[in-house]
């Protein structure tokens, strides 16, 4: 850090973004201060997650100096991790809403991993505007892998299911 700046400078920079955060309720603010070519100030302030009842609080992190710019990112590495919604046997949705696992809470559930079944028979519910919507199975098969929870959104063409 350079002598002609001080701490406390650097301190009330922190708060003036802090106070940012929360006048224009944005959840994460980063800057990269440069005050000369071997003096520079990084900062980044975020909300912390929900606590508890509801409130938030802003964090401050404060980066060491640095002597030199970083290194250009590299990219990232290609991940060899397939897309359920494309894998043979998906169940996909067929509308944005609600899935339920079971009839009714405390019920037990239409399906369980490892389970076979028929063509036509019911998967799960998707609720949508207050529209229970049985989704058949498309094939027989053995249900291999569940992709959502009871309870969970689910969007058009989400995966929620695979059938082996």
């Amino acid at each position: 850090m350079a002598k002609d700046r001080s701490q406390d400078s650097d301190v009330a920079f922190i708060e003036a973004l802090a106070k940012l955060l929360h006048e224009h309720d944005l959840t994460e603010l980063e800057v990269d201060r440069r005050f000369g070519p071997d003096d520079t100030l990084g900062v980044r302030v975020a909300r912390r997650a929900e606590m508890g009842a509801g409130a938030t609080a802003p964090v401050a992190a404060v980066a060491p100096p640095a002597a030199a710019p970083a290194a250009p990112a590299q990219p990232a590495p290609a991940t060899t991790e397939i897309d359920p919604a494309q894998m043979d046997g998906a169940v996909t949705s067929p509308m944005v809403g609600t899935a339920y696992l079971q009839a009714e809470p405390g019920s037990a559930p239409f399906v369980r991993i490892g389970d076979a079944v028929e063509e036509g028979q019911t998967l799960l519910i998707v609720e949508a505007m207050k529209t229970m919507n049985h989704i058949p199975a498309p094939r027989a098969g053995r249900v291999s892998r569940i992709l959502i929870d009871d309870g969970a959104p689910v969007e058009f063409g989400a995966p929620l299911m695979i059938l082996e």
